[in-house]
């Protein structure tokens, strides 16, 4: 299966839905990420799922939260 990239011109006009704030591609990941809202949005089949509860939270360093 071959990594897929997102189209420059979306990223530019995707925002991240809960701060309004610029959104970066994570390619490894395949994941949109709001530094703001410390949370990782997936792309399932090249599509980005904008939505706050299917995204993945981010600790202060952008990896994944844990969980205790």
């Amino acid at each position: 299966m071959s990594k897929r990239s997102v189209d420059p011109k979306l990223l530019e006009i995707l925002v991240c839905p809960l701060t309004k704030g610029t959104l970066s591609y994570d390619p490894k990941a395949e994941e949109l990420i709001s530094e703001k809202a410390k949370l990782a949005f997936p792309i399932r089949d090249g599509i980005p799922i904008m939505l706050v509860d299917e995204a993945r939270p981010l600790d202060d360093d952008g990896n994944p939260a844990t969980r205790d």
